[in-house]
């Protein structure tokens, strides 16, 4: 298992998050730059354009990197799950070729849930490198809150390295910006009484959680 410092993880989180937001600010920056210097209508409407779609995708980040990574202040203890869930079906419209599938009947969700939710659909979204569905459920089972996000298509790339993480047996230096968010939420089960499991083919990807019910979905 790796052994890393809080402020290291948290650096590493960072540098993901800055990676994943460099493309659609950079975009927003060029569409600024074509907009100061452009005079014909029609190029100025794809400009705007350019800049709405750009506006949109890093406000969509950045919602979801507050609930997927920070404190996520304002929500209290829980969170509306139509939250979580209009944030995995932006998340799948910026990868493009992706359907979701939503089944969580809880109004409501816990902190420590949508957190793993998130983590796991972002997972299962870059895993689905042709399209497909990306199916999210989580519902209370014998005292547990069980978590499933399934991504199926045409091809799963599912690095073994991520797998590691989930299971927290990273070895020296397997700890990176690309794994953090995995090895993040191996931490936040452990810390809550949980587990993850994963299962990965061909044609599927299986990312589950179980969390003792006090940390479930109590609404």
């Amino acid at each position: 298992m790796t052994n890393t410092s809080a402020t290291d993880l948290a650096a590493l989180l960072c540098s993901r998050l800055c990676h994943d937001l460099l493309s659609p600010v950079g975009a927003f920056a060029n569409g600024l730059e074509l907009l100061a210097t452009e005079r014909d209508p029609a190029m100025r409407e794809n400009c705007m354009a350019l800049l709405e779609q750009s506006a949109t995708i890093s406000t969509n980040k950045l919602k979801f990197f507050r609930l997927a990574f920070g404190a996520a202040g304002g929500f209290g203890d829980r969170v509306p799950a139509e939250e979580a869930r209009d944030l995995i079906v932006a998340l799948a419209a910026d990868k493009g070729r992706i359907e979701t599938e939503w089944a969580v009947a809880d109004p409501t969700l816990a902190k420590p849930v949508v957190k793993l939710l998130l983590n796991f659909a972002q997972i299962a979204a870059d895993a689905l490198v042709r399209g497909g569905t990306l199916a999210v459920g989580a519902e209370r089972r014998a005292g547990n809150c069980e978590i499933v996000v399934r991504a199926s298509g045409p091809k799963i790339a599912f690095d073994p390295i991520l797998g590691a993480a989930l299971d927290g047996t990273l070895g020296p230096g397997e700890l990176s910006s690309r794994t953090a968010a995995a090895h993040m939420i191996h931490l936040l089960a452990r810390e809550h009484g949980g587990g993850l499991q994963h299962m990965a083919s061909g044609d599927a990807l299986v990312l589950g959680a179980v969390l003792p019910e006090g940390e479930g979905l109590i609404g």
